[in-house]
């Protein structure tokens, strides 16, 4: 990451998008939108280390310095997840439905 690429100082919202080997890819929101920021998967709190998770995090110089797992967010994130699954799942099934008649 270019300096241009860096976060500026500040404390962000970050939910992990994924994990590649030993790294750890957040996406940050920023009032600019949401940036990647890449960690060391040991970073986060251990109990921060799934896809999904919701984690305050703090930078400085574009480096995490602190990682606080959210988990009334992270669930509630999963949850909301669940819920659109659910309706399309039951949309699908009412379009199948009809193509049987």
């Amino acid at each position: 990451m270019d300096g241009s690429d860096a976060l500026a100082d500040g404390e962000y919202t970050a939910v992990i998008d994924r994990f590649e080997d030993d790294l750890a890819v957040l996406e940050v929101e920023t009032e600019d939108g949401l940036r990647q920021l890449v960690v060391e998967r040991d970073e986060l709190p251990e109990d921060a280390r799934h896809a999904d998770a919701v984690v305050e995090v703090t930078t400085e110089s574009g480096v995490l310095v602190e990682a606080v797992y959210d988990e009334a967010a992270s669930r509630e994130r999963s949850e909301e997840a669940q819920s659109r699954f659910d309706r399309l799942s039951r949309r699908l099934g009412s379009d199948e439905d009809a193509d049987d008649s």
